[in-house]
This record gives structure tokens, sequence and C-alpha cells, in this order.
């Protein structure tokens, strides 16, 4: 028996990829697509779907934002799979009550292994500590919205990189861009080329002033003074070339391109 499901999601790519991926594998039967955290609330009340994929990053009400409003207004939670280009905003909700969450750009064998889960799921009687799981997945969503308490203004310094048995502190406005490769973590500077001690982009990510880098690509981070050409690419996509000297081409996911035209007005 198929599933009913809903695809929410701001960006139209995501949701013809998805929508692509589904129908694809099969068991799946999909009732509507919503572009906001608004439609979203309307269409669970709506079609009582079985599993709703649904975009964390919304404007208005963002995806915690709609767990909450159907909380509040006592709709039958469908499963939920988060989709999101960074899984720190998924994991706990995951471990709590969604069914899974998928990363941005999509993969076929993922997506495949969440419907699976999802059938698997649903063949199941909820059990008794569904009620505990919704307050917790309650308090975990009023957190989520309110966001972080205020912190003390962060100082971003220099940078290690590893190059020629050197070990260099480099300051982050000479950095162009960062990649990982085969689990290294890569940095090119205009200077030199050597390698993180970090061991994900993600924990380089927090040593870096966030007004400054921008995570392009999931295997790329970019220094937004280093980019010299934007490159238009195929089916709407872009490259980012940069000002190193290899003049290194970047490609920039589909889950960033609303971000890249909203950063140079394209």
């Amino acid at each position: 028996m198929a599933l009913t499901a809903l695809i929410i999601d701001d960006e139209p790519l995501a949701r013809q990829e998805l929508q692509y991926l589904l129908e694809a594998i099969g068991g799946i039967d999909l009732l509507a697509q919503g572009t906001n955290g608004i439609e979203a609330v309307d269409l669970i009340r709506l079609h009582h779907p079985d599993v709703v994929f649904l975009d964390v990053q919304m404007p208005g009400l963002d995806g915690f934002a709609v767990l909450k409003k159907l909380l509040e207004k006592k709709i039958a939670l469908p499963q939920i799979v988060f989709a999101t280009a960074f899984d720190r905003y998924a994991v706990r909700a995951f471990e709590v009550n969604a069914a899974d969450y998928l990363l941005k750009p999509f993969d076929r064998k993922r997506v495949k292994q969440t419907v699976e889960k999802a059938l698997a799921r649903k063949a199941v009687p909820a059990d008794s500590s569904s009620n505990a799981k919704l307050d917790a997945l309650l308090r975990l969503v009023e957190e989520q919205v309110q966001g972080p308490k205020p912190a003390v203004t962060k100082i971003f310094g220099k940078v290690v990189v590893r190059a020629q048995s050197r070990l260099l502190l480099v300051d982050q406005s000479e950095i162009c861009f960062a990649s990982i490769e085969e689990g290294a973590i890569h940095v090119m500077t205009s200077a030199i080329e050597g390698q993180s001690n970090c061991r994900t982009l993600e924990e380089l990510t927090e040593q870096l002033n966030p007004e400054t880098f921008w995570r392009a690509h999931r295997s790329f981070i970019v220094n937004l003074k280093h980019i010299r050409e934007v490159v238009p690419w195929f089916n709407s996509s872009y490259q980012l070339r940069m000002d190193d000297r290899k003049q290194t081409e970047i490609p920039v996911s589909r889950s960033q391109t609303k971000r890249l035209r909203e950063l140079f007005n394209l």
C-alpha cells in the first residue's frame, strides 16, 4: 500500500528534484505541494497525509514552527521527514519523533531508504509513549523557534593550516576557500595550499566569520570577498570562479542557488 505524502519547500528546484526521485522510487502517492509553512499547516489539515517532506528553512513559518502550529491546533502529526542543507537543524528532532531527515542535494539511494523507513513505521501501531514523544517534541520546537540565548560576540581569529610539515597561522581574510576530499579538509589562500586540522567542514565553519564565509556546496566553503566571477551553468545552476592562482571553479548546490541570488542580486 502506497504512502500518501506532501512536499513542502520554498525552492521550486528542490520540490521538482524530490518529486522526480519519489516517482522513480515508487510507493508514494504525492497528494500536493506547498511553498511555505502556512500552506503546510493547511495542507496537512486538509489531506491527513502519511508523511510530509518538510523543508527546515522557509520564510515565515519554518519547519519547526510548522510542527508547533500542528501541535497547538491538535492536528494529528504525520510522519515528518526534514529536508535541509545542514544536518544540525534536523538531527535532534529526528531522535525525538521525526521519521528521518534528508540532506540537500538529495541522493536517490538515501531517499529510497527514507521511503522504506516510513513504510515500516506505518505498519507498526503507535506505542504508548506517543504522548510523551509529542510533549518532548513540543519542548524541542519551542527551543528551536525561540532560538539560542544571546551570547557574547565571538571573536574570529586565525586558522591553523598545515603546509609542508609546517603549522601556519593564516588570517581568515587570506582564505579563498576550503574543501573536503576523501575526509581531508583542504584550505586554499592566494599564496599557499594546505590542510586544516579540523575533521569536518562543520567544525571549520565554527571558526570562520559567517558574515564572510558561505557554504556554497556540501563540499565547499567560500570566502565571499574572494569570488572573482559567478558563472551561469547548466539547468539554471551556477559555478563560482575564485581569485586564487588556479582560478578554481566551485559548484553552487541547488539548495544554495537562492542564497547566491540574494547575495549578488542576480
